[in-house]
Parts: structure tokens; sequence; C-alpha cells
């Protein structure tokens, strides 16, 4: 049996914890075939970045990943010095000697693959293979050193489990697993006992950041068996699930298709509430209606308010279209003012014209801008107009009309890669994983409060105007987080238009409003509007597909705390939502309180290095 073994900089931090890891790792070599994969001591790498930037304040890459790379090296010579005292046969291998072969992009690059003919002979010779993680070398003539960036060591152990074919990858840091939410704000966040893949892609900002998506998605992709532990304890920690393995090529290991399948989903009907006042508890009344008569509600968007008036759209299935349209009526006037039913022009308006949701799906969208513009293009190319947008971490959907749908799978299919047997409807390509049925329909609650929404206003409503956008941005390498389309138009100088909204990092938010501001005119959009105060609240569970009304506790949990929302967005197992950026914490605890996450164990994490 092989094991990969992965332990943090926290976890190796000194000579004592050294050799605390080395007496753990030496009693898993004594029945199994061991590979452990380090990170640079404690807060080496800050050290080293501290030092480059006092020589020049932007550091050149190359040298910077010369620099960095030396940080493994200590704790590997160390470690390996640390298990031959003991008694047992190891070396340490450099990310180069391991043959970790990356593309040529100083400190993010991507692995192309890895030659496992050198890590296999020692293992067979009974040496543990101690390996640097965070690095490797590219593939060019010159044999450069490359760095992979925040979470590449965690890359490079669950890469090397991929490419080996280990039995179980173990993830060794300083929190016990991964926790329903980041116990530095909530310290009795309970530990799940295992996650799928797709779930903690989703929350890919959870807890302590524990675990990079970027290990996931190969994790993912290839089947691998995972496992987060700590290194302090022998408590058995937190599986990381992945969907039933299906034979991929190693070559090019990190640089897979970012979309796995196209699916769609031509039963849906929308409804929507315009023109509803923007306060607290708005959502919650809906939704909880709507809850009531157990109506499973698929997309949910929010657009931006405009004063104090705001939209909500959402999706069901054509069904209980009918039914939703009278719960809808029912409901507005209790939309309104306070203890009354005077509510101005909101009006309840539903489209009788077909519709049809249209996804990409994949675990390597993640970081790769160009995917969801790559996506509208594709659409526009074709002619096709895009009702509604709506996206997740690892998934971008699109309402359409429905005669457009097969033209819209095929096109996609073709642009991503996509055969078009693999083409999906509905919910299909969730993974079928065996979780206990009996979990909580909500496994975690993340808060990103590094985030900055922006708006374009009055976009003209045709085709190809959300890739204009987008591509923009893409080509400046910026990657956008939430979108969302509006479902209302405006007439402006006779011509349609709507609204977009999305986030992105906080550091590119002024670099986007330049961006945008250059191509108004170009795009004949109005003003763009900028907010850095926002944080993003998410709520993550597979469970949520056979549990309808968790919105609406999210929701009522927020106005409760007369916590405004100011923008949704849904996948099948995601509600995310924007709130104020100086409510975020209060929104966090009040959420994970509703929906029973907090254990009777409270964590205390340490302050920690950078994941590397």
């Amino acid at each position: 049996m092989l094991i990969i073994q992965k332990y943090g900089g926290s976890s190796v931090g000194s000579v004592e914890r050294i050799q605390s890891v080395a007496q753990r790792v030496l009693k898993t070599a004594q029945d199994h075939q061991v590979v452990v994969v380090l990170s640079a001591m404690g807060k080496t790498t800050d050290q080293l970045v501290s030092l480059a930037q006092q020589i020049s304040p932007i550091p050149n890459r190359r040298e910077m990943d010369m620099l960095l790379s030396t940080g493994e090296q200590v704790s590997i010579a160390l470690f390996s010095m640390a298990l031959q005292e003991l008694g047992q046969p190891a070396i340490s291998l450099t990310g180069a000697q391991v043959g970790i072969v990356t593309e040529a992009e100083h400190t993010r690059a991507r692995i192309l693959n890895i030659e496992t003919e050198r890590i296999e002979r020692h293992l067979n010779q009974g040496q543990v293979v101690v390996v640097a993680g965070f690095q490797g070398v590219s593939s060019q003539d010159y044999l450069e050193i490359t760095t992979l960036g925040r979470g590449g060591s965690d890359t490079s152990a669950v890469a090397l489990a991929a490419a080996l074919k280990a039995d179980l990858c173990e993830i060794y840091t300083d929190v016990p697993g991964i926790l329903t939410t980041d116990p530095r704000l909530i310290p009795n966040a309970q530990l799940m006992t295992e996650i799928t893949c797709d779930e903690m892609l989703e929350l890919a900002s959870l807890g302590a950041k524990v675990l990079h998506p970027r290990a996931v998605e190969i994790a993912r992709n290839y089947g691998v068996s995972l496992v987060v532990r700590s290194s302090w304890t022998d408590d058995p920690g937190t599986k990381v699930i992945p969907p039933k393995s299906q034979p991929r090529p190693l070559e090019g290991l990190e640089l897979a298709r970012p979309v796995d399948g196209v699916e769609f989903d031509t039963d849906q009907a929308s409804v929507s509430l315009l023109r509803i006042p923007d306060r607290p508890g708005i959502a919650a009344k809906l939704f909880g209606g709507i809850a009531l008569q157990n109506l499973d509600v698929d997309l949910i968007i929010q657009s931006i308010h405009e004063g104090n008036i705001n939209d909500i759209t959402f999706t069901v299935e054509r069904k209980y279209f009918t039914k939703a349209i009278a719960v809808a009526d029912a409901l507005l006037p209790a939309l309104g003012k306070p203890n009354s039913s005077d509510i101005g022009n909101a009006e309840v308006t539903v489209d009788d014209s077909p519709i049809a949701k249209v996804s990409i799906v994949g675990a390597g969208m993640i970081g790769r801008p160009k995917v969801a513009s790559q996506m509208f293009n594709t659409l526009a190319e074709a002619g096709i107009n895009i009702q509604m947008i709506s996206t997740s971490e690892v998934k971008v959907s699109c309402v359409i009309a429905a005669q457009d749908c097969q033209r819209a799978v095929a096109a996609l299919c073709q642009s991503c890669e996509v055969n078009i047997s693999e083409k999906k409807s509905g919910n299909s390509t969730l993974e079928k994983t065996q979780l206990d049925q009996s979990l909580p329909p909500v496994r975690g609650v993340a808060l990103d409060v590094k985030q900055a929404r922006l708006a374009v206003r009055y976009i003209p409503d045709r085709p190809g105007m959300a890739a204009r956008i987008f591509s923009l941005l893409a080509n400046h390498n910026i990657s956008v987080d939430m979108i969302i389309q509006s479902q209302r138009c405006h007439q402006i100088n006779g011509i349609l238009t709507r609204d977009i909204a999305f986030t992105v990092a906080q550091g590119d938010a002024d670099e986007s409003q330049q961006i945008l501001e250059q191509a108004v005119s170009e795009l004949g959009c109005g003003e763009i509007v900028v907010n850095k105060s926002i944080a993003k609240l998410s709520v993550v569970g597979s469970g949520m597909l056979n549990h309808p009304g968790v919105a609406a506790k999210m929701f009522e949990a927020l106005a409760n705390k007369n916590i405004n929302i100011s923008m949704i967005a849904t996948s099948e197992i995601k509600v995310s939502c924007l709130v104020d950026e100086d409510q975020g914490i209060e929104a966090l605890k009040a959420v994970h309180e509703v929906f029973e996450l907090s254990g009777e164990r409270t964590f205390i994490v340490p302050e920690r290095a950078p994941v590397a």
C-alpha cells in the first residue's frame, strides 16, 4: 500500500516538530510505502519574500522562484536526516529531481506531468521519499526552477498521488480536518467526517483554508482518496470523497480541460417579482412562503437595487409554474411596506415562452478567468441571447429560449471540447457518492470579505454583450466570481437594456472599473457602479437537492438580524448572497447557528503562514 503524506509549514516549523512528525512517518513506513511532501518551515517563505522586497519592490519572478524554492529544500533535508537517525532509510528530492514537470510560468506554474521512474525506484529500495512541495521544473530546454503558487504543496502531494496511483493521500495541517466554517470566527465550528469534492470546491473559502482548490480539482479528476488530518493528534480527520474515477491521461495533468461537461434542462419556468422593496426580510418572506408550499426552487437571482427597490427572479420545474405564480401573487401584498398593502409599482411577471437552462460544469474553472467569457462568446457567435446568468465556483448557468437549447449545447460541447455524448440533463452530473443520506442539507458556511461588486448598468439586450464585457476582463487575467444578469429590461432611447453585476477580488476592483469605463462608449452601456464594502456569504450542501426551503431558512436568519441582502446567486448545491461587509461576521454566525452546525468542541487555530 502506497501512502502520500503532506505536512504544512506549521507542522514542521521547528526541529522538535520535525522530529515528532518523523516519528509519525516511521510508524506508517513500518507497514506501507511512504512519500512525504513538505512545505517550508514555519514562516520561512514570508521571510524570504521580505528579503526580496528589501532588494526590489517588484522582484523578478524567475529569481523569486529560485529564492522561494530553497525553503522546501531546507525542510526535506532536515526531515530526511531525522528519519535516518531513527533508522529509517530516506532520501530527499527537489521537485526537479522527483520529475515534477511544469509549464514555464514562474510563480504560478501548473503541472504538466510527473516522471515517476526515480521515485518508484527509491520506494522499491525501502526508502521513504521526502519531496519538496510547491516546486517543479519547466519542460523547456533550460530546466528552469518553477513554483506552483499558493497551495502548491497541497497540489504537489495530490498530483503525486494521482501519478503514482497511491492508495491514500493524507494532508496534515494544524486543524483536525474540514470544519463547517472558519474556526477563527466561530471556535465551535463542527468537524465533518466526510465531504464531497464538489462541496469542497464550492466551499473554496471555507474555514482556515486548509486545502487548496487546485488540489481538490486533481483529486476529483483522478479519483484520489484524500484525507485532511491534524499533525498534532491521531484523530481520523475528514475524508474528501471524489466521484467515481474516470480514466484520464496523466499527460497535461493540471492542464486538463476546465469544463467537464455541458448540462441542459428544458423543464424550467421563471417567475419574477419586480420593483419590490429593498430591505431586510423581503427574500425571507418570499422564499419562506414558497417553501411552505414544498416548491423546489432551482435558480434564484436577485440583481442590484435601484434606489429602494429590487427585483428577484426564480425558476421552478414547469409542472409547478402555475402554483409558483399563485404563491408569488398571494405574497406580493406582504412584501410591501410594514402593515400596509401599498407596494407601489411592484408586480409579479411571467413569461410563457419556454426557457432552458444551459450550464458548463468543471472543477478546472477556478482561477481560469476566460472560461465564462468563452461560454458567452460561444452563445453570441451562435446568435443566442442570454436572458439570465447565475454562477458558482464550478458552474456557469445561462437561461435562454428553449428553442435555442439544442444549438447552444452543440456549440458549447464543440467550444469546450466535450463530446456531445457527455451532455447531461438536469442535475445528473452531480456526484454519486456514498455519503450518509441522513446528513443535513447544509454542510458548511463560508464568508469571503475580500471581494468587490461591480455593476454595469443599461447594457443593450442583444447577443454578445456579456461576452464582450467578460472578455475585456479575462484578457487582463481578472477572475470573476459571482455573475448576475437581471431579468427586468429597461427601455433607454428606444433600446431594451439589462444590468449585469459581478464580483471580483478587491485588489482587482479599480483595474476592472478602469477597463470597463474605457469601453463604455463602445459597449453602449450606462455607468459602472463599484462597491468595495461587501461580503459574500455562502451555504453549501449536496443535500439541498432534496430539501426545499434551504434558501428561505438562510434568508430568514439574516432578516432576524436585520441584515439586508444586496445580491443572490445559486447553484444546485450552493446559495450565495452579498451583504454589507461590516455585517459579514454577524451574518456568518447567524446562518451557521440556524443550520445547527456548531459542535461541543472548541478549535483554536494558531496564526499560520500562507499556504505553500
